[in-house]
């Protein structure tokens, strides 16, 4: 289990600006049967943490300045819009005995003969899921073996995938997790047959042709 190192903060307000500046994030601890604890953690050392546990796996929290230990899930994460950077920490210490809803991420993993062998494109339909089991059986990830899909009418259900026991998936069991899609078609262009071109009169060949037939008009009336 991984261990992370935190203290009780007594900044609060615009006084965490500060804090943030030396590279400390302010967070909140708080779960069932415990009270609200305002703390901080060293950015850099959080930030590792978190790569690896993601927000669905237990990490011992250790409050260094009064000796205890909490069991807890990075419950929530917020971000500095523009920066991307991390702002505040959310702690939850859950109850070991009781079953939690988490979200896990996707990860795919092998080769899609589809995409390999047909040109085809791989569709990840989803790319994390919700789901319920005791705090200690929470997976990280979920993997994904995409070599299943052979042909353009395969697919990966929800129900396809694997996962450790004790662990529910909250989701429909017919939902698409992941599909391959073939090229797209290039229609060619019809051979058009060449048409001839309509033959056109010149302004004066039409009234020469004109003057012959009134000539051939009148000598017919003199006759």
């Amino acid at each position: 289990m991984l261990n992370l190192s935190a203290q009780i903060r007594n900044e609060k307000g615009k006084k965490v600006r500060g804090l943030r500046k030396r590279g400390i994030l302010p967070a909140v601890l708080y779960g069932p049967g415990i009270k609200n604890l305002n703390l901080e953690v060293e950015k850099k050392e959080f930030e590792a943490a978190y790569k690896k546990a993601g927000s669905s796996s237990l990490i011992s929290l250790n409050l260094k300045d009064q000796g205890k230990k909490f069991l807890v899930l990075i419950h929530s994460v917020q971000y500095d819009p523009l920066k991307g950077t991390p702002l505040h920490i959310d702690f939850y210490q859950p109850k070991l005995e009781e079953e939690v809803e988490a979200t896990v991420p996707l990860i795919f993993k092998g080769e899609a003969p589809a995409v390999k062998n047909l040109q085809g494109t791989l569709v990840k339909e989803i790319s994390e899921i919700e789901v319920k089991a005791k705090p200690q059986q929470l997976p990280r990830q979920i993997e994904v073996d995409i070599s299943s899909l052979k042909t353009f009418e395969d697919s990966i259900k929800i129900s396809d995938l694997k996962v450790p026991e004790g662990v529910k998936i909250l989701k429909e069991g017919e939902e698409i997790v992941a599909l391959v899609t073939p090229p797209e078609k290039v229609e060619e262009e019809l051979e058009k047959p060449i048409e001839e071109k309509p033959e056109v009169e010149k302004v004066g060949e039409k009234e020469e042709k004109e003057e012959e037939t009134e000539k051939k008009k009148e000598k017919e009336e003199k006759k």
